[in-house]
């Protein structure tokens, strides 16, 4: 496959105690269409055997790139370690819970082909939960998002994301205690940067109710501090808090 744009993906993977699922993630990667990317994990010292799972990957196949942190330093630490090894100007993300369709990558190369304005694509999800049950909802996301848009509701999912390492070196993650990710593309795009989203769901996403991101009320507190982050007053903060609430409300109601 020829691309005038992307040649290579570099995919930046943080790892701690995902033994459980880290084998599906990876594969769902190592079976992508486009195969010329490289896939840069990091296990953020974990205590359970995801290390070793990680060596024996990088034993069968050249493209998997492990590295470990000296101590455990969080995600946003981990995913910036990753960024900064990263070879390719175009970064995927994925979670060590989560999975790829396998034509995720390629689809998103076409879109930046057609698009080369283009600085996030995301894609929409599907969902299974920690016993791997699958749901029927589906998480669709727009063409293309905009700042005040993305502000009423984070449709861009972390682990669907392919995007120009350029912003994620001035925009870095920070502050585990908030949605760093959210904060990153509501960064980028009031610099002035374009996100597009594909319609599909070439991402499946993990549920796991204890997660930060799956605690609704802690959820809404980091979303909280992403909107103190980025700025907004204590009003425009409340405001759109409210957005966020219902279309949480009616987000989770269906998964």
């Amino acid at each position: 496959m020829e691309n005038k744009i992307i040649d290579k993906i570099s995919v930046v993977m943080p790892v701690y105690n995902a033994e459980r699922f880290l084998r599906e993630a990876i594969d769902s990667v190592l079976d992508q269409s486009f195969e010329n990317f490289e896939l840069i994990v990091i296990d953020d010292c974990s205590t359970d055997s995801s290390y070793d799972i990680l060596c024996e990957y990088q034993r069968i196949d050249s493209r998997v790139r492990v590295y470990k942190n000296e101590e455990n330093k969080g995600v946003s630490y981990t995913r910036n370690f990753g960024i900064s090894k990263a070879e390719s100007d175009y970064v995927a993300f994925l979670d060590s819970d989560d999975m790829w369709r396998k034509d995720k990558l390629s689809q998103q190369i076409s879109l930046l082909e057609k698009y080369s304005d283009t600085d996030i694509c995301f894609t929409a999800c599907s969902f299974v939960d920690t016993d791997s049950i699958e749901s029927n909802f589906i998480f669709h996301v727009p063409n293309e998002v905009s700042y005040k848009r993305l502000l009423k509701q984070n449709v861009i999912s972390c682990s669907s994301v392919l995007v120009k390492k350029e912003w994620l070196k001035k925009y870095p993650m920070a502050h585990d205690n908030m949605h760093e990710d959210f904060a990153v593309w509501l960064s980028i795009l009031k610099d002035g940067g374009k996100a597009r989203g594909i319609n599909e769901p070439l991402l499946i996403y993990r549920i796991d109710r204890n997660s930060k991101s799956g605690n609704k009320f802690k959820s809404m507190a980091m979303t909280y501090r992403v909107y103190k982050f980025m700025g907004l007053n204590f009003f425009s903060r409340l405001y759109y808090m409210v957005f966020y609430t219902v279309s949480g409300i009616k987000k989770h109601s269906s998964i």
